[in-house]
């Protein structure tokens, strides 16, 4: 039996791999990954790994094996046919005999085109018969916070999210949520809303900037329509910037505030407040 961890060398998957590492024995874990020279520090701390690719189904034939516990990290090709790459996850695990399947998946309360990939993926997981967890993970600290070199060089937070609040918290949080789903038991068939103890606006989170950077960070709200255009002048393709700006149209209407405690009770501890996350961006 292992806990196989898809995406393992991924930012969140790396979490979670590090955190399993401190509650089982490395042989126990299987990382999944697409480049092994990625996870050479991992195999050499004795992580079995396993190459597989979610675009070519058959190289999943022979990842899993029966008991095994699976964590599926949703896949980052934002814009392509998720759904399908992670049915190819689903139809490996079912065939093994998986004795669970738990997916990252997003907010219940999340009605913008992104969720659209989880929505088809928790369908299709709940259709296989797998015993499931559904985590439906709320947004990154680090979603904001790696982008603070742009913040800084214009001096200015640039959303089209007008007042609207987001109840994020650390990738390390949700990776905790994981683990204790992957090494607890009595967490068949539920679904956990997974967020930040605390929501916070764009204009509470340029404050926090300037008050950290020393410096006057200015909020500058802008439309959906001039944000998906400021994200194609920055090089992201036009149905993938839409999509991305389509995330802050949701923010503006409350869709991101999570307000369950699921991933404070999950984790045991409080999640990590934006403004510590900044402060660890500032100094990285």
């Amino acid at each position: 039996m292992s806990i196989v961890v898809t995406g393992a060398t991924g930012h969140l998957g790396r979490h979670v791999v590090e955190q399993l590492l401190e509650k089982v024995p490395a042989e126990q874990i299987t990382a999944v990954v697409r480049d092994e020279a990625k996870a050479a520090d991992l195999a050499a701390r004795g992580v079995r790994l396993a190459v597989a690719d979610y675009n070519t189904p058959e190289t999943f034939d022979h990842v899993f094996s029966a008991g095994d516990k699976v964590l599926l990290i949703s896949g980052s090709e934002v814009g392509n046919d998720r759904a399908g790459q992670h049915k190819v996850v689903i139809n490996a695990a079912k065939a093994a005999g998986a004795a669970l399947l738990a997916y990252t998946s997003a907010p219940g309360t999340l009605k913008a085109a992104l969720a659209d990939d989880h929505r088809d993926t928790e369908a299709a997981l709940l259709d296989s018969g797998l015993p499931y967890v559904l985590l439906r993970n709320g947004w990154y600290n680090e979603n904001y916070t790696e982008q603070l070199a742009p913040v800084l060089q214009y001096n200015a937070v640039t959303q089209a999210a007008g007042e609207g609040r987001v109840s994020s918290a650390a990738r390390a949080d949700y990776a905790a949520a994981a683990v204790a789903v992957l090494t607890g038991e009595g967490h068949e068939n539920k679904t956990y809303e997974l967020g930040g103890d605390e929501a916070w606006s764009f204009a509470e989170y340029a404050a926090e900037v300037s008050r950290q950077a020393g410096k006057e960070i200015a909020y500058h709200p802008v439309s959906v329509e001039e944000y998906t255009g400021i994200l194609t002048g920055a090089g992201l393709p036009g149905p993938v910037a839409a999509i991305i700006a389509g995330v802050d149209a949701s923010v503006e209407k409350g869709e991101l505030v999570v307000d369950s405690g699921d991933l404070r009770r999950l984790i045991g501890r409080p999640t990590t407040p934006i403004a510590e996350s900044i402060t660890a961006a500032l100094k990285g």
